[in-house]
């Protein structure tokens, strides 16, 4: 994927994020994640049914990065089962850090293949799947 491409898909992420705005439904899942060193806050609230991803929502402060890394993992894991999400997970935090890993099962998540280059911006990146991995962790799975 292309420069060009990779900032229209995080500027429009960042712009228009999905699913942004929490509601009052007790059977979602909810967690709280801040990133001490700068202002990102945010607060993901996840449903699960049958093992399925059926809706993610958000809100919170946060920057250009970590909104429009919320809106994509969104994007990316609804629909998706607690095994495929784990899946693409560990394979989103590889790719993060620079390890080897499976480009073809993160989808528009790939953006973010060039984050390394810029370190302080990592964490930006990864804080909305450490929430994910938080509520899937409290799931038992």
């Amino acid at each position: 994927m292309n420069q060009d491409l990779k900032r229209t898909i995080i500027l429009e992420n960042y712009q228009n994020p999905t699913n942004r705005g929490l509601i009052d439904d007790d059977s979602y899942i909810k967690v709280n994640m801040n990133n001490e060193s700068c202002i990102d806050e945010i607060n993901l609230m996840v449903k699960v049914e049958n093992d399925v991803i059926k809706d993610i929502r958000f809100d919170g402060e946060a920057c250009a990065i970590c909104t429009s890394a919320t809106s994509i993992l969104i994007n990316t894991l609804i629909g998706k089962t607690i095994e495929e999400a784990i899946e693409i997970y560990n394979n989103y935090e590889k790719m993060i850090n620079e390890e080897e890993y499976d480009a073809e099962i993160l989808e528009d998540a790939i953006v973010y293949s060039d984050i390394a280059k810029q370190p302080n911006r990592k964490k930006c990146a990864l804080l909305p799947w450490w929430g994910i991995k938080k509520i899937i962790d409290e799931l038992g799975k």
